[in-house]
C-alpha cells in the first residue's frame, strides 16, 4: 500500500510543480485512476488517499467492482472503446462516459439511460492524430456531435476527449495538443454545459497541462511499483 500512497503524493506534487514552473491557470485538475486489471482490495486502499474517480476500459470488468464498491459513492467513468451492444449496461452504472464518438453511440445513450439517474455525463473523443487505427471522430465532425448531444435530455455535453499519438516528430506532437485545446475552446464558448477537457495520461502529463487539461486518466503512475 505504501508504493500508492508514495506514487498519488507524488503525482500531485509533479502536477503542481507544473503549474507553478509555467503559469498554468487552472483551477482544479481532476485525477481519473484507471483502474482496469485492479482488484477490489487495491481500490478499497485507493479510495482512502481521497481518489474517488475511476476509469474502466472493459465493461465485463468493470460491473462487479462497481457493484461491490457501491456504498463508496464512486463517479464511475467508461474510458475504453464502446460497441453498440454494450451501451445500456453503460448508462445504468457509469456516470461518465469518455469516448463517445458517432452518432450511433450518443442516441443509444440517450435511448437506455435509466430515468431514475441523472443524465449521463458525456465527453466527445476526438481523434486528434488522425491516425485510422485511433478511435475517436474525426476533427472536422466532431462539431456535429456536439451539437447533436447537446440537444439531448438523457446525457450531459461536458467537454472532449483526446489520445494524442506520441511520436518523435515534435512539431507533429505539439500541433495534436494545439489542435484538442483549440477544439475545447471553441466548444466551450457555445455550449454552457461544457466544461472538461480529458486529456493525458502518465506519459504525457506536462503536454496535457499545458494544453489546458483539467482532467487526467492515471494508471501507471498510481499503480505500478516504482
Amino acid at each position: 500500500m505504501n508504493y500508492i500512497y508514495l506514487n498519488f503524493k507524488n503525482l500531485k506534487k509533479n502536477i503542481e510543480n507544473i503549474i507553478i514552473e509555467n503559469n498554468i491557470l487552472i483551477k482544479k485538475i481532476k485525477i481519473i485512476a484507471v483502474s482496469k486489471n485492479q482488484n477490489i482490495n487495491t481500490l478499497k486502499k485507493t479510495i482512502l488517499l481521497g481518489i474517488n474517480n475511476f476509469g474502466e476500459n472493459y465493461l465485463q470488468e468493470s460491473i462487479p467492482k462497481i457493484k461491490k464498491l457501491k456504498k463508496y459513492n464512486i463517479i464511475w467513468h467508461f474510458i475504453g472503446k464502446i460497441q453498440s451492444n454494450k451501451v445500456k449496461m453503460i448508462t445504468k452504472y457509469f456516470d461518465w462516459c469518455q469516448t463517445v464518438d458517432r452518432k450511433k453511440i450518443a442516441f443509444l445513450l440517450n435511448k437506455h439511460r435509466p430515468k431514475n439517474l441523472l443524465p449521463i455525463n458525456v465527453l466527445i473523443q476526438v481523434n486528434v492524430s488522425q491516425d485510422l487505427h485511433k478511435n475517436g471522430i474525426n476533427i472536422k465532425d466532431c462539431y456535429q456531435l456536439a451539437e447533436i448531444v447537446s440537444s439531448m435530455s438523457n446525457v450531459c455535453l461536458r467537454g472532449v476527449m483526446a489520445m494524442p499519438s506520441i511520436t518523435t516528430n515534435i512539431i507533429e506532437n505539439k500541433k495534436q495538443y494545439e489542435t484538442i485545446k483549440f477544439i475545447f475552446k471553441q466548444l466551450k464558448d457555445k455550449y454552457k454545459s461544457i466544461d472538461t477537457l480529458s486529456l493525458g495520461t502518465s506519459n504525457d502529463i506536462k503536454e496535457s497541462l499545458l494544453a489546458t487539461s483539467n482532467m487526467i486518466r492515471i494508471g501507471r503512475n498510481i499503480f505500478n511499483k516504482q
